[in-house]
């Protein structure tokens, strides 16, 4: 997979997670759970892409 895309679908994920971020910030703790999730998985995906690039490197 290609890093533009593989940060084209980070981005995109966390998109989608803004809308959890507002419920979050107006109390919804369900929304907080959603938002956590979210940054875990992109946590795993930025890393994903640093591996990624320092294969392409090498």
């Amino acid at each position: 997979m290609s890093v533009e895309k593989m940060m084209h679908d980070m981005i995109e994920m966390l998109t989608d997670a803004m809308g959890d971020a507002v419920k979050h910030d107006k109390g919804n703790k369900a929304a907080g759970t959603r938002v956590r999730k979210a940054m875990q998985s992109a946590k795993t995906m930025a890393q994903a892409i640093r591996v990624q690039v320092q294969n392409d490197k090498n």
